[in-house]
């Protein structure tokens, strides 16, 4: 493997392990710690949250853009300069990032932030605050345990795949 892509690919291993360890952290700790929150708190708790990462946090958006940019690149890089075991992990580990945490990240958890975001938490009574948190928290966790899992196991193939160069 060239010098190049042996260099995107410990970028996108190290890149693709933040955004895992982000994930993870709120997995384990940020929700489980607002869960006891009344409905009104943990929904304003969540927005602001989610609003450091929308109002366009510099060091978020090139840790989380970049493992994209640096994993594509170095399956662009790479694929063709390896096989069996090896191109297997790549595109394994690409595969689970691209399909396993980006994709449901774009089409579940975005949109789930994006309702809370629009909802005005201080203005709604507290039926509108109980369901709105329905709708949200299970459903938000769920895709997040799963993102969680599979930024993980990509992470780890990549690793591997690294150790095995």
């Amino acid at each position: 493997m060239s010098v190049v892509a042996q260099i995107t690919l410990m970028l996108a291993a190290f890149l693709c392990s933040l955004v895992a360890g982000f994930l993870f952290a709120f997995a384990v700790v940020i929700m489980p710690g607002i869960r006891n929150l009344d409905d009104g708190a943990f929904l304003r708790a969540f927005q602001e949250m989610d609003g450091v990462i929308q109002r366009g946090n510099p060091l978020f958006g090139l840790v989380w853009v970049g493992s994209v940019l640096a994993l594509v690149a170095c399956l662009a890089l790479g694929v063709g300069q390896v096989a069996g075991l090896e191109r297997t992990l790549l595109v394994l580990a690409g595969a689970i990032y691209l399909l396993g945490v980006q994709l449901p990240t774009l089409v579940v958890n975005i949109p789930l932030n994006n309702q809370l975001q629009a909802l005005d938490i201080e203005g709604a009574d507290e039926t509108t605050r109980r369901s709105a948190r329905e709708r949200f928290e299970p459903r938000w966790n769920r895709w997040n345990a799963l993102r969680t899992a599979l930024a993980v196991l990509a992470s780890a193939m990549l690793v591997v795949f690294l150790i095995r160069l």
